[in-house]
């Protein structure tokens, strides 16, 4: 590993270190308590601010949304989503994990980038579903390959089903979550998702992992 090519990685993983501390603190005070004028008057944080060049506040979002779309593509990358042999095992094994993830970003924060940066939230809404759905699709052909997934469906219309599904579970308003545990919710959401598209075979395995696994 050449100096250059270490001392760029240094930076990166500082900035992302960084930005999730931010969003930490933004899920714990809100956004006003990590705006760049804030963030500038903190003796904590007034030197990343400058060494890592942010200087506005549409760039300060848009980098934590970045680090947020990153978070979702790693969990692919660490199960070897394209790779793996069965496609109900890993399409179980990441949604959870996305799902997690979701459920720890603190949904309301989300929501304000929503509607004070629309702009930017649409590209980041925009690339983390087309990265999913892609993968999603993946998953599709090879269970239907495998004869899991029944082979007449639309491989497109379930990709973007599934996300729309998994996204509605982290809707407060749809699901007060003092009224709905977010696993109800999440096993509910998974166990139709796999009926709607399994095949007797694919039905059969899944009874079987769900005796044996804590679903």
């Amino acid at each position: 590993m050449s100096a250059i090519y270490y001392i760029v990685l240094q930076m990166k993983k500082g900035l992302k270190e960084f930005i999730s501390t931010v969003r930490h603190l933004a899920n714990e005070h809100g956004i006003d308590s990590v705006t760049l004028e804030k963030l500038q008057e903190n003796p904590d944080f007034k030197d990343q601010v400058a060494h890592h060049g942010i200087a506005t506040d549409k760039q300060l979002v848009a980098l934590i949304l970045e680090n947020e779309r990153h978070m979702f593509e790693v969990i692919f990358k660490e199960y070897n989503f394209d790779g793996y042999d069965d496609a109900i095992d890993i399409l179980f094994t990441v949604s959870k994990e996305m799902s997690q993830k979701f459920r720890n970003l603190t949904p309301s924060v989300t929501h304000e980038y929503k509607n004070r940066y629309p702009d930017i939230y649409q590209d980041h809404l925009d690339l983390r579903i087309g990265f999913i759905n892609e993968k999603i699709q993946i998953n599709m052909r090879k269970g239907i390959s495998q004869g899991m997934y029944r082979d007449d469906l639309s491989v497109e219309l379930v990709s973007r089903r599934y996300i729309s599904r998994l996204l509605d579970i982290h809707d407060s308003e749809s699901f007060p979550p003092e009224q709905f545990s977010f696993n109800t919710l999440f096993d509910q959401m998974f166990e139709n998702f796999v009926t709607s598209i399994a095949t007797p075979k694919g039905m059969d395995y899944y009874d079987k992992k769900k005796k044996k696994t804590r679903f």
